[in-house]
């Protein structure tokens, strides 16, 4: 990766985030839109479309480390790893520091790729859109939302998915792009199939609020609520859980 400057850093994570989305928000309009070619796909069709999006954001985020998620970066943070390194010749370099101020410069640039890439998901299937489908399915290919809303047990499952993928992330290889891009889609295919169920499985809060902030700013058709009263599970949940699996991450290694 050699030297880079941190404008570059944060837009490898703009970037990495924003395709992430595309492609995620992509394969839940496709399922559940009507009229599309891959309606009624199902929930393992979500799933993998979900972590192939993954796959190719971690690929496209590589100087930046690809966390593409805030709650990856907390956990980081709290687990004192490098945000972003490069290798130089038999040596590995660190190119951003796990500071709080660099935090917040990642979370900022993860929320705006998500918010991008939302954006991009709705001109993909603006026809879509425009047709007939009940308010709540056209805010799910946004945002996630509870199959039984109870915010306590919500959370708690929130906590637990994202406290995987964080514990793993740190426990196994630092950061996603030293894990390998196919790894890290893997472990979120299988966090969907798990844990997925209760609430859609945010497991990232960019993921979730940048998104949700694009549906309401949106000219959707008879898109309706944007359901902020669920909003704030989503977000706290995963950084509850990357914090908690940064933690642990680090001292179990």
């Amino acid at each position: 990766m050699g030297s880079v400057t941190m404008a570059q850093v944060l837009m490898s994570e703009v970037v990495g985030t924003a395709l992430l989305i595309l492609l995620g928000a992509g394969v839940v309009a496709n399922v559940i839109l009507p009229r599309n070619k891959g309606f009624d796909g199902g929930w393992l069709l979500i799933n993998f479309g979900w972590g192939l999006a993954v796959f190719v954001g971690v690929y496209a985020a590589f100087r930046s480390g690809a966390h593409l998620n805030p709650a990856v970066t907390i956990g980081l943070f709290a687990a004192q790893e490098p945000f972003a390194s490069a290798r130089v010749g038999e040596r590995l370099e660190v190119t951003v520091e796990p500071t709080f101020s660099n935090m917040l410069l990642y979370f900022g640039a993860e929320l705006l790729g998500a918010f991008i890439g939302a954006v991009l998901a709705y001109l993909a299937y603006k026809k879509h859109f425009d047709e007939d489908a009940d308010p709540a399915t056209k805010l799910a290919v946004f945002s996630t939302g509870p199959a039984i809303r109870s915010y306590g047990w919500n959370l708690v499952t929130e906590v637990l998915g994202t406290f995987v993928l964080v514990f793993w992330v740190v426990g196994s290889g630092r950061t996603p792009s030293g894990l390998g891009p196919l790894a890290v889609a893997l472990v979120v295919v299988g966090i969907g199939a798990s844990l997925g169920g209760p609430t859609g499985y945010a497991i990232n809060p960019a993921r979730d609020l940048g998104p949700r902030i694009a549906h309401a700013l949106l000219p959707i058709r008879g898109k309706g609520s944007s359901d902020w009263s669920y909003a704030w599970v989503p977000v706290v949940g995963p950084l509850l859980g990357g914090l908690l699996g940064g933690l642990a991450g680090a001292a179990y290694v």
